[in-house]
């Protein structure tokens, strides 16, 4: 890996409103590029929205998706990678045959890079599980991908680590949603519609174990278990019926804050991502000591916590 300048963006999308939502993607890019950004990422399904998909039919999830890398808004983010000379990573929904996906697509000005699926898909039942990891070389280095609830297990982190990801792109829409854990729940709209006038409960919201302080539980974790560069970006604001609080941020292997979206509203953030701190970080230590011989039981179904692998199975069940 070569030293690298990467972006990490947070903005309230409008659902279905690829354009808009493809202005504010420009825009925010425009400023990481001023920053002198190599890559510029934003966050799970950032092009049509993504939380109203629960609501909506198979025929009106069909309508809102297309193939990759051939479909317009695949096309049209390659194009705005060319004319800013900078990588884009976003997210969409895919149509391959009869099946759908929830889809991330990173393009740079050469053209189309890499694809991921969600292997975990959240949300609506039309859309399909991917069954794969997604590794690529960009820039110099070595890229893995996971959308939101992938990166939640540590399987698919320490996998995509062991392929030869440095740097793992981990786009996002979570936080202040329906949990028994303690202090967790939504946040009530008129929090963030009046966030101007009192930005102090707002923050406090967002920073809280609803947003930031369960975030915190668990993503610089990954970063310093696997010793890998990790790229977190979510949405603030409305998202679908929920309020979501932004915190797109930049970790080190480590496991440090190295860059962090902290505006209540739209903002990017760039980060310099040093190649030294690879060797030195304890995660690739802790992949070089594993016992694999020891882990068979982890490719076994476990009895105990029912068959249910869907992750709104659960989430429905306690909201």
């Amino acid at each position: 890996m070569k030293q690298l300048r990467i972006g990490t963006a947070q903005f309230e999308a409008r659902d279905r409103d690829t354009d808009y939502n493809f202005g504010r993607i420009e825009a925010l890019s425009r400023q990481a590029v001023a920053a002198n950004a190599d890559l510029v990422c934003f966050h799970e399904c950032s092009i049509p929205g993504y939380t109203f998909l629960e609501n909506l039919s198979r025929a009106d999830t069909e309508a809102l998706a297309e193939p990759v890398p051939d479909g317009p808004s695949t096309q049209r983010l390659i194009k705005l990678s060319r004319s800013l000379n900078v990588a884009l990573g976003a997210g969409l929904i895919e149509q391959d045959g009869e099946h759908l996906y929830n889809t991330y697509i990173v393009v740079s000005p050469e053209g189309f890079v890499a694809k991921h699926r969600k292997i975990h898909a959240f949300i609506s039942e039309h859309v399909s599980c991917g069954d794969s990891y997604t590794v690529f070389d960009l820039l110099g280095a070595k890229f893995g991908l996971l959308i939101c609830y992938d990166a939640n297990l540590l399987e698919n982190v320490r996998l995509t680590a062991m392929l030869g990801a440095e740097i793992i792109l981990m786009p996002h829409v979570t936080g202040c949603l329906p949990s028994p854990m303690p202090g967790r729940r939504q946040v009530a709209p008129e929090v963030w519609h009046n966030r101007e006038m009192d930005p102090i409960t707002c923050r406090q919201e967002f920073d809280g174990p609803k947003g930031r302080g369960w975030i915190m539980r668990w993503l610089p974790t990954r970063a310093y278990e696997n010793g890998i560069y990790a790229v977190y970006s979510n949405p603030i604001g409305v998202e679908g019926d929920t309020i979501k609080p932004g915190g797109s941020m930049i970790l080190d292997p480590f496991g440090e804050v190295i860059a962090e979206c902290r505006q209540l509203g739209d903002e990017v953030v760039v980060a310099t991502l040093d190649p030294g701190k690879l060797e030195l970080a304890p995660g690739r230590g802790y992949i070089r000591a594993r016992r694999p011989e020891l882990y068979g039981a982890m490719t076994e179904p476990n009895p105990n916590l029912g068959s249910d692998n869907r992750p709104e199975i659960w989430w429905k069940k306690h909201r």
